[in-house]
This record gives structure tokens, C-alpha cells and sequence, in this order.
């Protein structure tokens, strides 16, 4: 009864956020990749309750995107240099956020381990997907620690890019990381 009465927990509030967050870049993908792109959506990391929001194979390799719906302007603040050391920091609305980028890079690490029997030439790399997020008209997008930062059109342009793979490698890859991360 308590619970009927009570307003929806913000954990459960934060997850349908995301959950749509995640159909926004699925859908994205769908309409602006190009056939020689193959995407997974919602993928199972094994022997944890996690998952991977999508991962794409393309001719230029492997990318483990995270969908997040997020407000406010993502940034990319540097620190340090000459006499200190340089520093790099995610922020999303004034927000620091690069803990998204560890997790991320952790994601990659697990994908690019799947692949390294079979496929230790496929490069694998990470993006954050920002639905929702206030991009400048012009740039805007960026890179941190090997992770792109951008919006899903733009990811898709990042995808369709021309790259070494045939279309018989990316199928073969996509059936290799779909069997290491099952459905979730």
C-alpha cells in the first residue's frame, strides 16, 4: 500500500530514462547507418546483471555505444600542461561525468577480449551517445581517452565512414559478438 502511494523510486524514474534514451539511438542507427553497418542492441554481458546498450561493426571496426539522455551541454574541460600535469574531464551541463568514460572503456575492453582469439586486428572502440543533450550548431562533438562524445546522427556519420573490413569480415565479427553478448 505504501508503495501505491508513494512516488516511483528515482532509481526506476533514472532507468526509463534511459531505456528510451536507448531506443532514440537505436532507432538513430537504424535510419542513418548504411547496410555494411550491423548493430546489436541490448546486449548481455555474461556472468553480471550489466549489459551493453548497442554495438556496431563497421568497416572501420568495432564500437560499443552507451546511450545516455542527458540535458545540458556536454564539454570536454583540459587541465594542466606545461608544468603540471594535463588533466582531462567530462561534463555534461557544469556536471562532471567522466566516470561515463571509465565505464565505457570498460565495456571495450570486454568486447575487444571476445574478439581477440578469433579477430586480434579489430579495433574496438567507444562511444557515449548523448540524446537529449544541448550540441552547439556547429563542432560539438570530441573525444576523451579513446571515446568518442557525440549525438546519433553523428555517430552513424562515424560508422559509415569507408574503413579496411569487408562485408564478410563485419558479418563475421557481428556473429562473433553476438554470440559473446547474448540478448539481454
Amino acid at each position: 500500500m505504501i508503495l501505491a502511494l508513494t512516488e516511483e523510486p528515482q532509481s526506476s524514474r533514472a532507468w526509463s530514462a534511459g531505456a528510451k534514451g536507448e531506443q532514440v539511438v537505436a532507432r538513430s542507427l537504424a535510419k542513418w547507418s548504411r547496410d555494411h553497418v550491423r548493430v546489436l542492441h541490448d546486449r548481455r554481458i555474461p556472468g553480471t546483471k550489466a549489459n551493453i546498450d548497442h554495438i556496431a561493426v563497421a568497416p572501420t571496426g568495432v564500437y560499443v555505444i552507451d546511450a545516455k539522455r542527458y540535458t545540458g551541454r556536454p564539454d570536454l574541460k583540459v587541465e594542466g600542461g606545461i608544468l603540471r600535469p594535463r588533466s582531462f574531464t567530462l561534463t555534461v551541463g557544469g556536471r562532471d561525468s567522466t566516470r561515463l568514460v571509465a565505464g565505457v572503456r570498460g565495456q571495450v575492453e570486454l568486447v575487444a577480449a571476445a574478439l581477440a582469439p578469433s579477430y586480434p586486428e579489430a579495433r574496438v572502440r567507444g562511444m557515449l551517445c548523448f540524446v537529449d543533450a544541448d550540441w552547439p550548431l556547429v563542432g560539438g562533438a570530441f573525444s576523451i581517452h579513446e571515446v568518442d562524445v557525440l549525438w546519433p546522427k553523428k555517430a552513424a556519420q562515424l560508422l559509415n565512414r569507408d574503413g579496411a573490413l569487408t562485408a564478410g569480415q563485419v558479418d563475421e565479427i557481428h556473429r562473433r559478438v553476438a554470440t559473446a553478448f547474448p540478448i539481454a
